[in-house]
């Protein structure tokens, strides 16, 4: 197929994925069961003409179309969830429910699926195997893609390869990042209970403080990472709540605090882990206090397989001619698109969507995030180009 055909086509396409686009972020559905955003898309490929599956993972949608003759299967994962945050754009389109935003960027990405779905089919008699497009819940922290495969949607047909895409707002429209290897982090949840003993605030010595405890336990986690961790090596240690106290003149019994850890690679995560619960139970037992810790994978780093990735930046790079791609795009941010890529061969791509002369450069997960709105065909030829020759090759 000729590059500016997918452009092209993808550019006719822009009053429909702006529409599509601007209706999801005004109807924003957080979490695993999204009834609204699902059934647009279930009704939208059914009339496009996808095989059509609905209910997988809660209200995930998967549309299936088969080439004329028998071929590999590549899979293109789109995230439909948004975040319980109260939206401050301003916008025409914002927000109508209380205290629900899409604030990531995710209506984008369900618009650019619906927009790849009807290009896809146009193609239908022009490529060999199976398209199998995944519309996934739950993104935001609630485990969406572990659901959806422990629901089956890596059967019937398996996929060969799989792809998905991120709208990057920190990058201009035009940048692309694909990187081989480890692109985002694996994450962890990390609560630690501080136990003392609890006294009055004029006698600290009849008491065992957890406050001063959770205090240098903070201070001293800062350590693990500046002086266990390889400097060549990327790692993060978080501590991000800390709850402790009723009074202004009561020392409590116990402090609780939560936190994120980061890492790319299973060694330093391993190392990290160690180095964290040796600091914490020790400097606790040096405050005369007894320290708990949990920690609960959150997710996978998500891995670009080399190859995989090697042929789609090809593509990419024939698509867009004059574009550079960047080769080093690597984000402490974490994506349960993590599980699809540690079952499947595949790549994540990272496309700019900041315009800062329109304001449109807010940081995701922020209250006044939004973005270019022309990325939105550039999204569906980037993905429809890739998905298609994938399938050639």
């Amino acid at each position: 197929m000729d590059n500016k055909w997918f452009l092209e086509e993808s550019q006719l396409l822009k009053e429909q994925l702006v529409e599509w686009r601007r209706d999801f972020h005004k109807h924003p559905e957080i979490g695993m069961d999204l009834p609204r955003t699902s059934g647009i898309v279930a009704e939208t490929l059914e009339r496009i003409g996808y095989e059509v599956q609905t209910g997988i993972g809660v209200s995930g949608v998967v549309g299936v179309l088969h080439g004329d003759q028998q071929g590999s299967c590549v899979l293109a994962r789109f995230d439909m969830d948004a975040l319980p945050i109260h939206e401050q754009t301003g916008a025409d389109y914002a927000s109508v429910v209380e205290g629900a935003m899409h604030a990531c960027g995710h209506d984008g990405h369900t618009a650019i699926g619906l927009g790849t779905a009807s290009l896809l089919k146009k193609l239908q008699d022009k490529f060999f195997g199976s398209v199998k497009l995944v519309f996934q819940p739950g993104e935001e922290g609630f485990d969406g893609a572990l659901s959806m495969i422990q629901d089956g949607v890596l059967e019937s047909p398996e996929p060969d390869a799989c792809v998905a895409m991120h709208l990057w707002n920190t990058e201009p429209v035009g940048w692309i990042g694909l990187t081989e290897g480890p692109v985002m982090a694996g994450a962890e949840k990390i609560r630690i209970e501080v136990h003392g003993r609890g006294g009055h605030g004029s006698a600290p010595e009849l008491a065992l403080d957890p406050v001063l405890a959770g205090a240098n336990i903070v201070t001293a986690i800062q350590s693990i990472v500046s002086r266990s961790i390889n400097p060549m090596e990327s790692a993060v240690v978080s501590i991000t709540s800390i709850h402790s106290g009723t009074t202004f003149n009561v020392i409590p019994p116990k402090l609780v605090m939560e936190g994120t850890i980061r890492t790319f690679d299973p060694k330093v995560r391993k190392l990290v882990l160690k180095r964290l619960k040796t600091v914490v139970q020790k400097t606790a037992e040096a405050n005369g206090c007894r320290a708990d810790l949990e920690v609960e994978q959150v997710s996978k780093p998500v891995y670009n397989s080399p190859g995989i990735t090697r042929d789609i930046r090809q593509i990419v790079q024939n698509l867009l001619p004059d574009s550079s791609i960047d080769t080093d795009c690597k984000v402490m941010g974490s994506e349960d698109m993590a599980e699809f890529q540690a079952r499947v061969p595949g790549a994540y791509i990272f496309v700019g969507s900041k315009n800062a002369e329109k304001g449109l450069d807010g940081a995701h997960h922020n209250p006044g995030f939004d973005f270019d709105e022309d990325v939105l065909p550039l999204g569906v030829g980037i993905m429809t180009s890739a998905v298609f020759n994938l399938l050639e090759t």
